[in-house]
C-alpha cells in the first residue's frame, strides 16, 4: 500500500454535533482533540510507505488509534470496532459518522512498518512536542527513572519441553517450506512424538526415564541437523530462523561423546544470559532480580516530576532481561538530550549510579545523577584500615596509611571489568614491621597492602556522595524518586506493561513506546480535568499509627 496524505483534518460538522450531544461532559478522546488538536500528520510517516500502490488508510490517524488502543487496553479487533462504532473516536480522528474504518489486520501491518523504522519513538515524540507547545512539558527541573520486568509472550517451558518444542517448531517450518525433502528424511517415529505440542505430551515422571526421552530427542534433532547440512539439502533451509534456533539449542543442550549424542550436564550449559528459553522468541532471556524470576525483557521509564505540570514520560527503553540497570544511564541521557528533555536532577535507585556515570552525566550533559551509591564490598570498609582511612596525595601519586607508611608503587591498570583503575602497593618491608598487618591485609598470608583506586574524579565523587547520603536532608530529597513506582503501577494496571503482547525485542519495544505515549495522554487528560494525583495507599490500621512512631518493618 502507498501513503497518500489526506486533505483537511477538520472535524466534520455532523460528527461534532453528535459527539457534543452524546458526550456533554466530554471524554478523554474528545478533550485531547480539543486541547491538543491533530497529534499526528501523515507526513510524519511518509517514509514507511511506497510512492506507488493501493492507497493506505491515513497513517497519522492509525498512529492515534494505536495510542488510544493502549489508553483503553483494547485488542486490535476492539480498536478497529471503536473506530467504526464510537462517536468519540470518530471525533478524535476527524471522521465522518458513516466512515467504515478499517479491517483490524491493518493495525498489525502498521505496527510492522513502525518496527522496521523504529517508528515508536516518533509516536512518543509527537505527543511530547505537542505537550511542550501547550506548556504542559517542563524538563529543566527533575526527572526520575526506574525499570521493571516484562514477561515474554510465550509459555514457560521445562528443560525437557524446551528441546521437544524446539525440534517440533523446526519440523513444522520445514514441512511448510520443503515438504518433499522432509518426507524423505523423516523417521517414522517422529510423527508419533512431534506432531503435537510438547506440553500435551505425557512425559514420564521418573528422572531416569525422562533422561532417556531427552536423549532420544537429542538424537532425533542431531539426525535432522545432519540432514540439513548435507550436500543434498536445499541451502536455503539452513537460513530459516527455526533451524538456526534448533542448532543453537542443540549446541547448548547436547554434545558428542565418542561419536554418540549425550546430554550436557547443568554445569556444562551456557549461563542464563545466552541460554534460549523458547523456540518462538529467541531474544527472550531468563533473569533473576531478588525474589523475581522471569523470562522476557526489561523496560526503563523516565518521567518528569514537577508539582505544577503533569508528570510526562520522556523516554522509554526496552532491553533483554539480563541487561544491568547500571549500563543504561548513558543511553538514557543521550535519548533525553536528543529530545531536549534533559533534567537538572535525575533521580534513580541504587541499581543505576556508578562513579563513572555520575561524572559523565555532569561533564557530558550537565545532569546531576542522584541515587544511593552502592556501599563498598571490602570487609574493612569503614574500619580503621578501610580505604577511606588512607590519605591520598593525587599530585605526588602517593598514598599514606593510618600508621604513617607511604606507598611504594602507583600504576594505572585495568580492573577485571576492563575499567581504568590505579593500582597502589605498599613496600613489603614496611608492612612486615607493622603490628596491624593482619588487620590491614585481607589475605591471611599476605605480606603487604595493595589496593585499587578509582580515577581521581570518580574517587572524589564517591566519597562526597556517600557522605551526603548519610544526611537527613539528602534522604528527604530522595523521597521524590518513590513516585516512579506509581508510574510503573499505572503502566501495569492500565496498559499491561509487564506482559509483552508481541514476540521479539523490537515489537516489545514498540509496545512500550506506545504505552508511554498512552500514559502521557491519560496524564494530560487528568491534568486538564484537574483530577488529583493518587495518594500513597495506606491501610486502615497503618493510618492509626501515632505521629511520633517511626515507620518500621513488621516484627
Amino acid at each position: 500500500m502507498s501513503m497518500r496524505p489526506k486533505g483537511s483534518d477538520r472535524i466534520p460538522a455532523e460528527t461534532a454535533r453528535v459527539a457534543r450531544a452524546a458526550f456533554p461532559r466530554g471524554s478523554l478522546a474528545i478533550r485531547l482533540r480539543d486541547e491538543l488538536g491533530t497529534l499526528f500528520s501523515d507526513e510524519q510517516f511518509v517514509d514507511l510507505f511506497p510512492a506507488r500502490g493501493k492507497p493506505a488508510w491515513s497513517p497519522g490517524r492509525l498512529a492515534l488509534v494505536l495510542v488510544l488502543q493502549f489508553v483503553e487496553g483494547l485488542t486490535d479487533r476492539q480498536a478497529a470496532e471503536a473506530v467504526r462504532a464510537r462517536i468519540d473516536f470518530k471525533y478524535a480522528l476527524g471522521l465522518q459518522l458513516g466512515d467504515p474504518g478499517f479491517d483490524f489486520t491493518v493495525l498489525s501491518e502498521f505496527r510492522d512498518r513502525l518496527v522496521e523504522a523504529d517508528g515508536g519513538r516518533r509516536v512518543l515524540d509527537g505527543i511530547l512536542v505537542m505537550a511542550r507547545s501547550k506548556g504542559l512539558l517542563k524538563t529543566a527541573g527533575r526527572a526520575r527513572t526506574d525499570s521493571t520486568h516484562v514477561l515474554a509472550a510465550v509459555r514457560n517451558l521445562s528443560a525437557l519441553e524446551m528441546v521437544a518444542e524446539t525440534l517440533r517448531a523446526a519440523l513444522n517450518t520445514l514441512a511448510r517450506e520443503a515438504p518433499d525433502w522432509l518426507r524423505e528424511i523423516a523417521e517414522p517415529h517422529w510423527f508419533d512424538h512431534y506432531a503435537t505440542r510438547a506440553e500435551n505430551s505425557r512425559f514420564p515422571k521418573s528422572e531416569a526415564q525422562r533422561d532417556e526421552v531427552r536423549l532420544r530427542i537429542g538424537r532425533d534433532g542431531t539426525r535432522l541437523l545432519t540432514a540439513l547440512w548435507s550436500p543434498t539439502a536445499p541451502e536455503a533451509l539452513r537460513a530459516l530462523e527455526s533451524v538456526e534456533v534448533l542448532r543453537r539449542v542443540w549446541v547448548q543442550q547436547f554434545h558428542l561423546v565418542d561419536g554418540e549424542v549425550a546430554c550436557r550436564s547443568p554445569k556444562d550449559r551456557p549461563p542464563g544470559a545466552t541460554r534460549l528459553v523458547s523456540p518462538y522468541d529467541p531474544e527472550a532471556c531468563g533473569s533473576i532480580k531478588r525474589e523475581t524470576v522471569w523470562q522476557g525483557y526489561k523496560v526503563h521509564l523516565t518521567e518528569t516530576c514537577e508539582a505544577d505540570a503533569p508528570n510526562l514520560i520522556t523516554n522509554v527503553t526496552t532491553t533483554v532481561s539480563t541487561t544491568q540497570d547500571q549500563v543504561m544511564i548513558r543511553g538514557i541521557h543521550a535519548e533525553l538530550a536528543a529530545r531536549d528533555c534533559l533534567p537538572a536532577e535525575h533521580w534513580v535507585d541504587a541499581g543505576y549510579p556508578t562513579a563513572s556515570q555520575v561524572v559523565a552525566a555532569r561533564l557530558d550533559h550537565g545532569v546531576e545523577l542522584l541515587g544511593p551509591m552502592v556501599a563498598s564490598t571490602d570487609a574493612r570498609a569503614g574500619g580503621p584500615f578501610g580505604q577511606d582511612a588512607f590519605t591520598i596525595d593525587w599530585d605526588q601519586q602517593q598514598v599514606t596509611c593510618p600508621n604513617g607508611a607511604t606507598s611504594a608503587q602507583w600504576h594505572q591498570r585495568k580492573s577485571q571489568q576492563g575499567l581504568p583503575v590505579i593500582r597502589v602497593r605498599f613496600a613489603r618491608v614496611d608492612c612486615q614491621l607493622c603490628p596491624d598487618l593482619r588487620k590491614c591485609v585481607r589475605s591471611p598470608k599476605g605480606e603487604y597492602r595493595d589496593m585499587n583506586l578509582r580515577l581521581r574524579d570518580e574517587h572524589e565523587v564517591v566519597r562526597k556522595v556517600r557522605t551526603e547520603q548519610q544526611t537527613d536532608a539528602w534522604k528527604d530529597r530522595y523521597k521524590i524518586r518513590a513516585g516512579v513506582e506509581g508510574t510503573i503501577s499505572q503502566g501495569v494496571g492500565r496498559c499491561g506493561l509487564r506482559r509483552s503482547r508481541y514476540r521479539g525485542l523490537a515489537k516489545t519495544g514498540l509496545q512500550h513506546q506506545l504505552t508511554g505515549a498512552a500514559m502521557n495522554l491519560a496524564r494530560i487528560d487528568a491534568h486538564l480535568t484537574h483530577t488529583p494525583r493518587a495518594a500513597t495507599r495506606t491501610s486502615h490500621f497503618a493510618a492509626l499509627r501515632p505521629a511520633d512512631r517511626l515507620i518500621g518493618g513488621a516484627k
